[in-house]
């Protein structure tokens, strides 16, 4: 899929002017409690992201090592940005599946509001607002019933210089719309509104837009994505907005930062032709502030705004560029139990349970051949397969793992596979990124279904 990503531009001089403005209002800008937001777990690495492909085919290339390593290693947003209500919630229910099965929590962007970035290098959206709701529905469907962080419509509501106020109100009533949609899908979906930067509209400005747009039906509101400005400034900003929120009633609202490309300097909006930028910090939910749940990869690191390169596209040379001489990612290893943290619906399959059946010990087979073990999550009607593919002695030049489902069970999904069929005995062969395994090393796939998940043993043939 083509993922497009918003253009970020602005004046800095109204940066200024906002945090002035909110300290004259009396508003602390220091840093808040040592405590933690609403969300607590690991972020979901995207196996399948534009950066793993990259650095899987390119095993030689002098950038990889730095690349791998500082940004194919950490999670990242995955970007819905195609206007595709019939296959939206395959696509969703395929990314957030292989998300649960990994119990951990995956980032996804919404962008597909009816007039996208007024016309500018990333337009698109959906041809109308009653199309936009269909596909929001559809989307919706996808989500499961465990942890996910929702960044909806990235510009909806700190670009507005192309809507009459009439269109200004429809798009207000239909992000409103498309919260609530969400959030009664999955209860335990986090929706976080547009709330800009803090280099653009001021806090008491960002306030009332988030207002407009049902920021009380969500968890809050994101800022600086596809962005440079510093964390601090952006959590101070955040301050000054969830101050204003209050005194407009609405409390309990917190903030995510994108810190995908503020470690360096801020200067021009446009990354592809600045080099002085670098990663920030790395993603976690462990932000230490009360007010901020999470410090999100929102805008993946080496894919362009849209000036040199296309926007969205993966650039090597812009990666890298981010990538060198930024710090080592922290070694610390990522909680092991799964999100949510809070109770899901009683009607909603169970989130706490892990695998039901455990991957088989038995070591790689030997000579040319490789092994394939399934991690099987299930609940009442459906459930998702995590499967390891392991080569023998000898490296692999492609896969085919076979799997017979239950009588009655059939996939509604599959990630970084091909699937032969939907039920029965179904053959899963590689996909181009993912099809050469070293020996003795392993790659995954997964596939989400309907009824009973197969057992923990399954065939794998070398290509």
């Amino acid at each position: 899929m083509a993922i497009l990503s918003p253009l970020r531009r602005r004046s800095a001089a109204l940066g200024v002017a906002a945090v002035a403005a909110v300290t004259a209002a009396g508003v602390s800008l220091t840093i808040g409690d040592a405590s933690a937001g609403t969300v607590s777990g690991s972020l979901y690495r995207d196996p399948s992201s534009a950066v793993v492909r990259w650095v899987a085919a390119n095993p030689g290339d002098s950038r990889a090592a730095v690349i791998r390593d500082k940004i194919a290693s950490q999670p990242q947003a995955r970007w819905f940005a195609n206007f595709n209500p019939s296959t939206i919630q395959s696509e969703v229910s395929g990314f957030v599946g292989a998300a649960n099965a990994a119990q951990q929590i995956p980032v996804l962007s919404v962008y597909e509001i009816t007039n996208r970035d007024c016309g500018g290098a990333s337009a698109g959206g959906a041809p109308d607002l009653n199309q936009y709701q269909t596909w929001v529905s559809n989307f919706a469907r996808g989500l499961g019933n465990q942890t996910v962080l929702i960044i909806l419509e990235t510009d909806s509501l700190a670009l507005q210089t192309c809507l009459s106020s009439g269109e200004l109100n429809a798009r207000n009533q239909a992000i409103s719309t498309a919260t609530r949609t969400i959030k009664s899908a999955n209860p335990n979906a986090k929706v976080y509104l547009d709330g800009g930067h803090s280099t653009w509209n001021s806090a008491n400005e960002t306030a009332n837009r988030l207002r407009n747009a049902g920021v009380q039906y969500a968890d809050g509101f994101f800022t600086n994505v596809s962005n440079f400005n510093p964390t601090s400034s952006e959590a101070n900003f955040g301050r000054g907005v969830i101050s204003a929120l209050n005194g407009m009633g609405i409390s309990g609202k917190r903030q995510v930062i994108d810190t995908s490309r503020n470690g360096g300097a801020s200067g021009d909006w446009c990354g592809d032709d600045n080099t002085d930028r670098r990663i920030g910090t790395y993603p976690t939910t462990a932000t230490n502030d009360a007010n901020i749940d999470a410090y999100l990869w929102v805008k993946p690191p080496g894919e362009a705004d849209g000036c040199r390169y296309t926007a969205g596209s993966f650039q090597p040379d812009l990666a890298f560029s981010l990538a060198n001489g930024a710090p080592n990612p922290p070694t610390t290893a990522p909680p092991t139990t799964a999100p949510p943290t809070t109770a899901p619906p009683t009607t909603a399959p169970p989130t706490t349970a892990p695998p039901t059946t455990a991957p088989p010990t038995t070591p790689p087979p030997n000579g040319n051949g490789c092994s394939a073990s399934v991690s099987l999550n299930q609940w009442a009607g459906g459930f998702t397969a995590s499967v390891t593919v392991t080569a023998g002695s000898a490296d692999l030049n492609g896969w085919t793992v076979t799997i017979t489902l239950p009588g009655g069970a059939a996939t509604t999904g599959v990630w970084s596979a091909q699937a032969s069929g939907t039920s029965g005995t179904i053959r899963f062969t590689n996909v181009s990124y993912n099809g050469h395994v070293g020996a003795g090393q392993s790659t995954n796939f997964g596939f989400q279904g309907t009824g009973t998940g197969p057992g923990a043993t399954a065939t794998c043939a070398a290509a």
